[in-house]
Parts: C-alpha cells; sequence; structure tokens
C-alpha cells in the first residue's frame, strides 16, 4: 500500500503529488476560473486508513499535480457533487448508522477555492441506508440521492447558504430480478437531465433505469410516464451519463459487463433501449464488473470502467445513431478501478483504482479518443470519486 500523499511517476517515486455535478466531465465549471489550473477532491472508503476527502491542484499544463491533503474528516465519502456556483461541495456518507431508521447522510460543505479548503455547513440524513451517488440540479436548487441497501430515492432543497433541507420526496423501490445480488431493489445512480426537469435513477436490483419528473423549484421529484426503462435481466444497471446533445444515454450495467446505449426524448420524459454491447474485449474470461461510464464532453466517445479486466473501455459515437463501436482498452494500472474523470479541458483522464490505492493520469487524444499514460499516479487510500473544480 502506498503512504497516502506519495506519488509514483515514471520510474522513480517523488515526494509532490502530482489530480462537472457529481465525479465527472458533467459537473459545471466554477465561474470566472482557469480551466488549467484546477482543483482535485478525492472521496475514499475509511474503512481502511483513509479519513475522508482528500484535495490536489492540477496543472493542466504539463499535467503536474501537488496534494494539499486531508480537507475533510468523514465517513465513507464515495460520491461527490459540486455546486454549480462553484462554491458548495456535497458528499455522501455511504453508512447505515446515522439515525436509528438505519440511513446513511448527505453532507453539505461550502468550498474556499484559493485554499480548497470544505467548511461544513451541515448533514442530512439520506433517507436510505449506503447513500452511494448525487446529483444536484443545473439551477443549483435541488438535490438527489441513491440508496443503495435500501433501494430508494430521495430528493434535498439547497438553501440560498448551500446547506441542505431535510428530505422533500421520498420514494422506495419495490421488486427484484433473477441475479443472486438482485432479491431487492438496489438504487446505484442519480442523475438531471441537462434542463433539470428530469431525473434517473439506475437500479441495479431491478435491472431498470427509474424516471422522474423533477421540479426544482419545489425540490420534489414525481414518477415519470413511464415510470421506467427495463434492461436485459440479470444486466444490473449502475450508472448513467448522457450525451450533450440531448438525444442519446449510455448506461453501464455491472453485472452484465455491458453499455446500454438509449435513445433519449427528453420532453416525454422516454428512455429506449436501442443498442447492447459489451465492456470487455473478445476472449477475456475471468470475472469482471464494471463501475463508471461517462460521456466525453466532445460527443464523439464513451468511456467505462472494468473491475477485473482492470480497464478502461472506449468506444466512439455514431453522431446521427448514439450507436457504439469499440476502439479498444486500456489498463488502469492499478487493480479495481472505480470512479474516474476527465479533467475539465476534457485533455486528461484520471482513473481511481480502489484496492491498489493509487491514482493515474492519462493524457487524451481529442481526435481518436485514446488514452495514454504520462507517467504520473499518485497513491490514496481506497479513493472511490474524483471531482474536479
Amino acid at each position: 500500500m502506498y503512504d497516502r500523499g506519495t506519488v509514483q511517476c515514471a520510474a522513480k517515486i517523488a515526494l509532490f503529488v502530482g489530480l462537472a455535478t457529481a465525479c465527472s466531465i458533467d459537473r459545471p465549471m466554477a465561474p470566472n476560473s482557469d480551466p488549467n489550473s484546477q482543483l482535485i477532491y478525492v472521496g475514499t472508503y475509511t474503512r481502511e486508513t483513509s479519513a475522508g476527502i482528500y484535495a490536489y491542484r492540477f496543472d493542466a499544463t504539463n499535467g503536474s499535480v501537488e496534494p494539499i491533503g486531508l480537507v475533510a474528516e468523514i465517513s465513507d465519502p464515495s460520491f461527490l457533487a459540486l455546486h454549480p456556483n462553484g462554491l458548495y461541495l456535497y458528499a455522501v456518507s455511504e453508512t447505515d448508522d446515522y439515525d436509528a431508521d438505519g440511513s446513511g447522510s448527505v453532507v453539505a460543505y461550502e468550498l474556499e477555492p484559493a485554499s480548497a479548503s470544505l467548511s461544513k455547513l451541515n448533514e442530512v440524513s439520506s433517507r436510505g441506508g449506503w447513500p452511494c451517488h448525487l446529483g444536484v440540479d443545473p439551477s443549483g436548487r435541488m438535490l438527489i440521492v441513491a440508496n443503495y441497501k435500501s433501494g430508494s430515492v430521495a430528493s434535498f432543497p439547497i438553501r440560498e447558504d448551500g446547506s441542505l433541507g431535510n428530505a422533500a420526496s421520498f420514494f422506495q423501490h419495490t421488486g427484484s430480478s433473477v441475479n443472486e445480488r438482485q432479491q431487492g431493489p438496489h438504487a446505484h445512480s442519480a442523475d438531471f437531465s441537462a434542463d433539470g426537469r428530469l431525473a434517473f435513477f439506475s437500479d441495479l436490483g431491478l435491472d431498470q433505469v427509474k424516471i422522474y419528473r423533477a421540479d426544482p423549484q419545489a425540490a420534489t421529484l414525481s414518477p415519470g410516464d413511464p415510470a421506467h426503462v427495463a434492461v436485459e435481466p440479470g444486466s444490473g444497471p449502475r450508472h448513467f451519463s448522457q450525451h450533450p446533445s440531448g438525444r442519446f444515454a449510455y448506461g453501464v450495467n455491472e453485472l452484465g459487463s455491458t453499455i446500454s446505449v438509449y435513445s433519449l426524448d427528453g420532453e416525454a420524459g422516454v428512455l429506449e433501449v436501442i443498442q447492447t454491447v459489451t465492456t470487455l474485449p473478445s476472449g477475456f474470461s475471468g470475472s469482471n464488473t464494471t463501475a463508471e461510464i461517462y460521456v466525453h464532453p466532445s460527443g464523439k466517445f464513451v468511456y467505462a470502467s472494468n473491475r477485473g479486466h482492470d480497464s478502461i473501455a472506449i468506444f466512439a459515437i455514431d453522431s446521427q445513431s448514439g450507436h457504439l463501436e469499440s476502439l479498444g482498452h486500456v489498463s488502469t494500472g492499478g487493480s479495481n478501478p472505480r470512479n474516474f474523470s476527465f479533467d475539465r479541458t476534457g485533455r486528461f483522464l484520471m482513473a481511481a483504482n480502489q484496492s491498489s490505492d493509487n491514482v493515474v493520469v492519462f493524457s487524451l487524444d481529442p481526435d481518436s479518443g485514446a488514452l495514454t499514460p504520462i507517467g504520473l499516479e499518485f497513491g490514496v487510500d481506497a479513493p472511490v470519486c474524483l471531482l474536479f473544480r
């Protein structure tokens, strides 16, 4: 295991640590900020030796990273999200002991850009066990969360000062599917549409992506019509990413190691599966689950992480049909890659390897989509989520 803050660059180890809403390029950019000078916040699992959320500075002009250190002590901050104004950060605490109901929590922080410090504003119940993903609507008035253990979802008002109100709406998913891990619902991701009028929740236990209408003014959700789209039984939908055109969406299926390609009618609130592709190379016979998926901001490529094959799968997007074509795979340089994220320029990708305690930096070719390790990796204990600001 690496000591926290240790960096391995090419063949030598140096002592500098060289890393748009929730852990992806979908996060909004902070106003009037230099895109080449960025902050990186790393959410971790604290059941090992990590203590919470760590911060780094990233220079996109030369790909260098320097450590800032621990900026928030919190239990299992496995996913992070940024407010559109760039001044508030939100984290799940993926636990089930926050209250007597067996819930985890969501924590709101004020972010100080110059120092990267986080000051806790408040903490509220997530209304379910093991909250694992969250999102902020584009107006910055509403937050949604997915609770994995209990298979429930909830929405919260964001106050003027960035703090959170108690849940304004709550929905308990019900049902099951065919895999042994699908004996009940397991909500696994929470994503808003670009206009904030829809919310999508991938439910691994139900083999469904749930669709809700969102009202940011009231910070409430209501079931859509249709209320969900189903994928092939046993697939296990995990995370979800939308194309910048608003016409397509892509969902990674954890249990099936596949990607579901969806056509998206944002006005009607309808998703339809139009293609399913594997995330694995031909001939691979080992065990594997997927973790993360993002559309590159150019709208030309999709990337997804494999745990077992320990790779990022790269796909080209057909601009007319939305269909995917495999462009190959690149090793993440570690074990059990969870979240990965693009920097704000879209020219770098960083992959968080949870079991090998390292984050690896890649350059990203905007024309071919190819990923190339730049010879820089840095140690973080049990990294799970990478959020650029």
